[in-house]
């Protein structure tokens, strides 16, 4: 079992900054998650949109538009996260243990979380961030999101680059440091095809 849920919006902007509504929904999410769930649980986001609870990966936040012309003004964008509330390979918990890489919502110690309530929640946190957003530009919400990303400043490897993970341009996207070299991989390249 798992929760769905995706918000659809009507971008003013140009789609290159238009997809900061993914770690907008990110920290929407995480705000949404923490205020519900025990304060012991850390919540944590990805650059690409996974969602990681306690430093497993705990079901991702996608992306898709009516366009990937960078320059143009959407039709519309969606935001959708999935989670899991059960592990996929041991929906009785007995063994949490199989997959120490992998959890679920109810394996974190969440079973008091009501998914309604968290999607009901994840809806308000981010229309609050939707509003700092448009009021304040973008630097209240990196200051937030920079406070929540998991592998900051540690190596990884993202869409077939590896480097140092360094931070995040002024639209989301991903620097990477490999050596001398700093490579930037645009937030948009996480763009999931149209239907």
């Amino acid at each position: 079992a798992e929760i769905e849920a995706a918000l659809v919006f009507a971008p003013g902007v140009p789609l290159a900054r238009a997809v900061a509504m993914l770690p907008l929904c990110g920290v929407g999410f995480q705000n949404a998650l923490g205020a519900l769930s025990p304060p012991e649980v850390a919540v944590q986001l990805d650059w690409d949109g996974g969602i990681l609870l306690n430093g497993a990966s705990c079901g991702a936040l996608r992306m898709v538009a009516s366009t990937t012309d960078p320059q143009a003004v959407p039709d519309w964008l969606v935001v959708g996260f999935t989670l899991p509330l059960y592990p996929a390979d041991d929906p009785d918990m007995a063994n949490t243990g199989a997959n120490p890489d992998q959890t679920a919502l109810y394996a974190e110690g969440c079973a008091e979380v009501a998914p309604p309530a968290l999607v009901e929640s994840w809806a308000r946190h981010t229309l609050h961030w939707i509003n700092r957003w448009e009021d304040l530009g973008p630097k209240a919400l990196h200051s937030e999101w920079r406070g929540l990303v998991f592998d900051l400043d540690t190596e990884v490897t993202i869409q077939g680059q590896s480097g140092t993970f360094i931070g995040v341009d002024e639209d989301f996207g991903m620097l990477l440091r490999d050596g001398e070299t700093t490579r930037l991989i645009p937030l948009i390249t996480l763009l999931e095809p149209a239907p």
